[in-house]
């Protein structure tokens, strides 16, 4: 789409690769703490720095995680954290071979003009703050836009123009900085809505981000795409298969998506985990062969889920916890090359 090549552009393109490696996805641990805190309250967990500091510990350090993922998203506070005896996280991942991820936005915040529509925000003083995590060991970078589908009219055109120009504008200053953007454009699974208002509005919101990337000058080859996929409202009537939603999700990002970017990956953006785990394993196993770019994983809940709730803030927990933490990304690693099978569950 363009002519124009960053000044770090082969680090740029091998870190992509690196970050969807075949069999390996991507581990989202980047919560704000106010999330995380909701989270740990949920299941009765003391919400403070130390015990997310533990959280983020327990699962960076999950024995033999490096083989289906290959990276991490984390937060400000987690990536100047350290394990219980002083090794960074940072040098944790680094050592396993993984790709050190960080959350810059600043979060989804009201669109001015609008009525409960949410633009994302942290584009003021985001070129040194890549620069600060450039140095600390990050590679790759998030920056998630949040869509809503509402019978009043939602999305409106600007909400879809004002976050796509948002994410391009990041990815550009990312992209300049030495770091992989991650585009996050989630079109979120509230509400009622059928899986053909999913498709045209994802299909629409996509189309929207790669013409401002364009626009921009970024390079594709070094940007993720992290998208939700085409799927019924979790309060519709009646909610599509699995065989329906891998479909139509192909089937948008083969008409929305250019060939040349680096790769794709999907939030689980509400879906249980092993709805999440089959969806992935399915597009694999009906379309793989049609894919010009890797199609994988980037799941927060979905791997954490099972793990947290085993957990409870408890360390005689942990062991069990890290092992429940590993089978959901070994599953998902599976899903990624389409040799998941729901039967796997009860093995």
């Amino acid at each position: 789409m363009t002519t124009y090549r960053p000044e770090k552009a082969d680090e740029l393109i091998q870190t992509a690769r690196a970050m969807v490696a075949p069999g390996k996805g991507i581990l989202a641990i980047d919560e704000s703490n106010g999330t995380c805190n909701k989270r740990f309250e949920a299941v009765g967990i003391d919400p403070s720095e130390e015990k997310r500091r533990q959280y983020r510990e327990l699962l960076l350090t999950t024995p033999d995680l490096e083989t289906y993922v290959s990276g991490a998203i984390l937060y400000d506070e987690t990536i100047r954290q350290s394990t219980a005896d002083g090794k960074s996280f940072i040098d944790v991942m680094r050592e396993r071979g993984q790709v050190v991820g960080i959350k810059v936005d600043t979060g989804a915040k009201p669109l001015a003009g609008s009525d409960g529509e949410k633009v994302t925000e942290g584009l003021d003083g985001l070129r040194e703050r890549i620069a600060e995590y450039y140095g600390m060991g990050a590679r790759f970078a998030k920056w998630r836009a949040v869509i809503t589908i509402g019978r009043d009219g939602r999305p409106t055109r600007g909400c879809i123009e004002a976050n796509a120009h948002a994410l391009a504008r990041y990815a550009a200053l990312c992209q300049e900085g030495g770091l992989v953007p991650i585009i996050e454009p989630e079109v979120l699974i509230d509400g009622d809505h059928d899986i053909d208002t999913c498709e045209r509005v994802t299909e629409e919101e996509l189309n929207e981000v790669f013409r401002q990337l364009y626009h921009q000058n970024v390079m594709l080859e070094g940007v993720i795409l992290k998208t939700s996929m085409v799927i019924s409202g979790k309060d519709a009537a009646s909610r599509a298969g699995v065989e329906e939603v891998a479909d139509r999700t192909v089937e948008t990002l083969l008409r929305t998506v250019p060939a040349a970017l680096g790769g794709v990956v999907f939030l689980s953006g509400g879906q249980g985990v092993e709805e999440s785990t089959a969806h992935l394993n399915a597009m694999h196993q009906r379309h793989g062969d049609r894919l010009p770019w890797p199609l994988t994983f980037s799941y927060a809940r979905a791997i954490q889920g099972p793990a947290l709730g085993y957990w409870k803030g408890e360390s005689a927990n942990a062991e069990e916890a890290q092992k429940r933490a590993f089978k959901r990304a070994k599953f998902n690693g599976l899903a990624s090359e389409g040799k998941y099978s729901a039967d796997m569950e009860s093995a």
